[in-house]
């Protein structure tokens, strides 16, 4: 079982333009809503966000108000551009089996054999996945090993990922997550550059186009 991961919190009757007081005071202004009307509250600003950059996106949060423990998912934080520091952050209160749409990211291991090989690198197309899961079977990121990736030709799809029993995927199947590209040969960048010729009609293709059409064909 999870440890859990405890907010201390507080009623807040402070609202408006006067939360930046309550900003100078170290404190962070906060809402719960999702079971019962939207409640207002107030968080330790240094202690929130230690919390929050620790925790995983999706995971389950503990706010005790007034010695009663309330679950809750942290949704909509707000931070200042260009300190990081908290501004606001929405709690959405849960329980364990509230069914919840997120998203979770995909992270990759290893390098796929053709590059171990020196042929070329690996390219991430896709960095996060639609799900929705019970709240306490939430993932927050899912790995792929990009060994999988056995030849030049082969590539990973979204129907590839291990997704955990109870969690339903919401994102396609078909959808490229990595695959492998070729180092050009001296003989292309030769080509790349080559001259060209007076009134020779040159069509632009920008890398992503490129990879937009190798999904297409794949």
């Amino acid at each position: 079982m999870a440890d859990e991961i405890l907010i201390e919190a507080a009623p807040r009757t402070v609202i408006g333009k006067q939360v930046k007081q309550l900003r100078r005071e170290g404190l962070v202004p906060a809402v719960i809503y999702g079971q019962n009307e939207p409640e207002s509250i107030q968080v330790d600003s240094l202690k929130t966000y230690l919390t929050l950059r620790d925790a995983d996106a999706n995971a389950i949060l503990t706010l005790e108000i007034n010695g009663k423990k309330r679950s809750v998912l942290a949704r909509n934080i707000q931070r200042h551009l260009t300190r990081g520091d908290l501004l606001h952050v929405d709690f959405m209160e849960v329980s364990k089996d509230t069914m919840i749409r997120a998203e979770a990211a995909i992270h990759t291991r290893g390098k796929s054999i053709p590059e171990q090989d020196g042929l070329g690198n690996t390219s991430q197309l896709l960095f996060n996945i639609e799900i929705e899961a019970p709240a306490d079977q939430l993932i927050s990121e899912v790995v792929v090993d990009l060994e999988q990736i056995k030849t030049p030709d082969d590539v990973i799809l979204v129907s590839d990922l291990e997704i955990p029993d109870g969690v339903q995927l919401h994102t396609q199947g078909d959808l490229l997550v990595a695959k492998f590209d070729y180092h050009r040969t001296a003989e292309e960048l030769e080509d790349l550059e080559a001259p060209i010729e007076e009134g020779e009609e040159v069509e632009v293709v920008t890398e992503r186009e490129e990879e937009e059409a190798e999904a297409e064909e794949e």
